[in-house]
Order: structure tokens, then C-alpha cells, then sequence
């Protein structure tokens, strides 16, 4: 459907559903183990026995993407996405934004485990995935929403500001402790990058089906 953004509220809405169910239930911490991602286990690390959940490793990336460290954590997670999601939906369809996220979500994991591969804390999170959309949606509508700074085209200022912001808000929670995140920098940075390469293949070949 053109200008559709049905792909954008399911993500959402199963990303609310699963992250405020652990939260109520207080499964978080288990689920956390279980299905985050933990860079320590591509090194052959094992998970303790016991757990209600165990994810495949592979798998991890994305069953990441729905559990949230608290309240704050998904609210502002989930505000980004559907701002950056809805619009970038419209432009590369429900089949783009969901190769955006589930790419992203990789990216973020892989590049987390880069910077921090003996790392035993989980990842959790959708910012990972997000951060792909938000740099895709940062190439598309850049050049309409920002000026440019001398000799720096409007675009490269819009992406480098969306990004910073992104970021600085992921920061603000780490440091305000809210729901005990830990930002890993890596992830955001991987999905960010994926988005930026993805954004305009996706266009094109949305448009080539047309």
C-alpha cells in the first residue's frame, strides 16, 4: 500500500507487547540472559543452565531487539522508531524497513561484538536495529531538513546531526541509570552504518518493482 506504514506499527506493537511483558513478569533479567545478545558466546562461551530461555546464538540479534532494559529504555526506543520509521516506510515500503531492521539488528550485534568481544554483559535493546532506520531515513530526508554549513553539504550535516542525537539520548539513559541499560556505542554505530548503505539500494529497488 503506498504510503503505508503498517510494517513500522507491527515492529512496534510486538516490540511493546514482548519488552512489557518481561518487565511486568519479572522475567527481564533471565530473558536478558537467554536471548540477548552476548559477544562472549561467538567465542564459544556457554550459557548457564537453568534458564527459562535459551536463544541459538545466531538468533540473538534480533530476539535482542524485544527486550528492554526498563520503561524509558523501550519509550524512547520506540518514540525514534516510529518517527524515523514511518516516514522512511513511505519511501522504501514495508519490505525495505524490514530488511532495514533485521540487517541493522545484525550489524549492530556484529559490531558490538568487534568492539567488545570477550564481553559477558548482554545487549538488549531494538537501538541497534533502529539506528539502521534512523540512518536510512537521515539519507533520504536530509537534504530537505537541514542547511548546509560552508563547504559541507546539507545531507552530510543532517546525518552527522541525527546521529549524534541518537546517540546522545542512548548516553543520557546509560547515565541516568534508567532500567540499568548499558549503551554499547559498537551497536549503534554497526546499525547506523548499515542504514547509511542500505537507504538508497532500497529506494531503487522499490521502485523498480513499481
Amino acid at each position: 500500500m503506498p504510503g503505508s506504514s503498517r510494517a513500522t506499527v507491527v515492529i512496534a506493537a510486538a516490540t511493546v507487547l514482548v519488552s512489557a511483558l518481561l518487565i511486568l513478569t519479572g522475567m527481564l533479567s533471565q530473558a536478558a540472559i537467554g536471548a540477548g545478545f552476548i559477544p562472549l558466546r561467538v567465542g564459544g562461551a556457554v550459557l548457564p543452565s537453568g534458564l527459562a530461555v535459551a536463544v541459538p546464538l545466531w538468533l540473538t540479534p534480533l530476539t535482542a531487539t524485544l527486550i528492554h532494559g526498563g520503561w524509558a529504555h523501550l519509550a524512547f526506543n520506540l518514540l525514534m522508531f516510529v518517527f524515523c520509521g514511518r516516514e522512511t516506510e513511505r519511501a522504501v515500503g514495508a519490505g525495505g524497513i524490514a530488511v532495514l531492521y533485521i540487517v541493522g539488528a545484525y550489524a549492530a550485534a556484529a559490531m558490538q561484538w568487534v568492539f567488545s568481544p570477550a564481553s559477558a554483559l548482554p545487549m538488549i535493546g531494538a537501538s541497534g536495529a533502529i539506528s539502521a532506520v534512523v540512518g536510512a531515513y537521515a539519507v533520504l530526508f536530509g537534504k530537505r531538513r537541514t542547511k548546509r554549513m560552508g563547504p559541507v553539504p546539507a545531507h552530510i550535516i543532517h546525518i552527522v546531526w541525527l546521529a549524534a542525537a541518537w546517540i546522545g539520548i542512548q548516553l543520557l539513559i546509560g547515565f541516568a541509570g534508567m532500567g540499568g541499560v548499558t549503551v554499547a556505542i559498537g551497536a549503534h554505530i554497526g546499525g547506523f552504518v548499515a542504514g547509511l548503505v542500505l537507504a538508497r539500494p532500497l529506494l531503487g529497488w522499490r521502485y523498480r518493482r513499481a
